[in-house]
């Protein structure tokens, strides 16, 4: 019972042991091509990627926490790196010491950033420019030369002072206390601009450049006549600035003059109410100027990296706004720079469906490396066909390697070289080294040919010594 499973253990592994060796040079071509375009690939992102968002209590940290949240997901560590605001995003962007960043509208310089290399992974949301201002600061508008106590009629002598008129124009800003933000949030810049559309110069305007939180306080503490803040109504800023009492929200009155002006601005409405129903903030449809802020990254940042940012957009940005409708973001439409494929893909096209089922890492390699797989495969397939050549050839040479050595002693015999008893015992030895070799089924017929062969040539031997 023993003999006949040693056997068949031995010719399991000896068909196992042929066919990994028939099978070798192309199992070792496969190998090398996946390892070569495994290197030139690099499907495999790094593990930690860098952010630049924006001061505390900006719209841009408070993104920031959830594009970390969102790519810890998949195992992505986003370090945050606090700046100044969108120049300082820019320049990080520039320097090459941030993967990727939040940018506002009209602070790239589309020809040289893009030969930089540096994209766009789409346009994410508004960022309206808010001047806030003091409702008691803005003076009455003085009697004119005709209008006097006499002329007027008595009811309106005795009435109540007028109040002061809202804030709808810039020049309406010149000679007081104005907050433009902090140098690297790039606000000044901006404000410089429109200022010099309306003829003021910067000396006609007490500017300060403080932070949002500390301008806002200063703001609230009368110590400010009005602050200029650009970010997105997430803002903690915003939103604490709109629920303030004495304080006013600029209504832009010629928002639409500006965009014909300025590419980059847009002219949107915060619409009654929409702060909060129940109080009804804002009392009254206000005119704005925005800008659309872009997730831009740089070309040499991990291909995946990109494509996570991209769908963390899709997710983080989709829905309906203060100032947009569901879907409204992310964009393609409003980029200043080239989008990136991943952001193209991410915003315009569809997701390949394995990405629903597998996890982050093996989805990612199968989308950086599908094109390899494939090309492989079609190489395979033709270098297949030689496996069964070559392990049908290796199970015969077992057995026809003997032939030699009954050649030999066939020659012996019809030569009459040798002594009889000598070549009788050859040839027994050579019966039993056949009887003990293992072969497949499937080529048994060789091993029982050679034994048949022997058999004859032993034959010829004895009639020969009969004779």
């Amino acid at each position: 019972m023993i003999g006949p499973v040693r056997r068949t253990l031995k010719l399991i592994v000896l068909s196992i042991r042929d066919m990994l060796v028939s099978a070798g040079p192309v199992a070792l071509i496969a190998a090398g091509v996946l390892v070569a375009a495994y290197w030139w690939l690099d499907p495999q992102p790094p593990k930690t990627v860098t952010l630049a968002t924006g001061p505390a209590g900006s719209a841009y940290a408070e993104f920031g926490q959830r594009y970390a949240a969102a790519l810890a997901r998949s195992g992505i560590t986003v370090q945050q790196s606090p700046t100044e605001g969108s120049l300082a995003n820019l320049q990080a962007l520039r320097a090459g010491t941030a993967g990727s960043a939040f940018v506002r509208g009209g602070s790239a310089d589309p020809q040289a950033d893009g030969d930089a290399g540096i994209t766009s992974l789409g346009a994410l949301f508004y960022e309206p420019i808010w001047v806030f201002y003091r409702t008691d600061t803005m003076a009455a508008p003085a009697p004119t030369a005709t209008e006097t106590a006499a002329t007027r009629p008595p009811a309106a002598a005795a009435s109540e002072p007028a109040p002061p008129p809202p804030l709808t124009t810039l020049p309406q800003l010149r000679g007081l206390r104005v907050n433009i933000d902090q140098p690297g949030s790039g606000v000044p810049d901006m404000l410089q601009r429109l200022l010099q559309a309306n003829g003021l110069r910067s000396d006609t305007l007490v500017l300060s450049q403080l932070a949002p939180e500390a301008a806002a306080e200063a703001l609230q503490g009368g110590l400010l006549d009005a602050m200029v803040l650009v970010t997105a109504p997430e803002s903690p800023v915003v939103r604490q600035l709109l629920h303030a009492p004495d304080i006013a929200l600029m209504d832009v009155a010629q928002a639409d003059a500006y965009v014909r002006r300025f590419p980059f601005l847009q002219s949107i409405t915060l619409p009654r109410g929409v702060v909060d129903l129940a109080a009804d903030i804002p009392p009254h449809d206000i005119g704005l100027l925005a800008t659309t802020t872009s997730l831009l990254t740089r070309e040499d940042t991990h291909p995946a990296l990109r494509q996570l940012f991209a769908q963390a957009a899709q997710g983080l940005h989709s829905d309906a706004g203060w100032f947009n409708r569901a879907r409204d973001f992310p964009n393609t439409r409003t980029s200043e720079l080239p989008v990136s494929p991943e952001g193209d893909r991410a915003i315009n096209g569809t997701p390949p469906f394995w990405q629903r089922y597998l996890p982050f890492w093996a989805s990612n390699l199968l989308e950086r490396m599908w094109l390899v797989i494939g090309g492989l495969i079609v190489l395979l397939l033709p270098l297949s066909r030689v496996v069964p050549p070559l392990y049908t050839y290796r199970v015969r040479q077992r057995v026809f390697r003997w032939y030699a050595r009954l050649r030999s002693i066939e020659a012996k015999v019809e030569e009459g070289r040798g002594e009889r008893d000598e070549l009788l015992n050859e040839l027994d030895e050579l019966d039993r080294v056949a009887n003990q070799t293992t072969v497949p089924l499937a080529h048994a017929e060789e091993l029982y040919a050679l034994r048949n062969n022997i058999d004859a040539v032993r034959k010829r031997l004895l009639a020969q010594r009969a004779a």
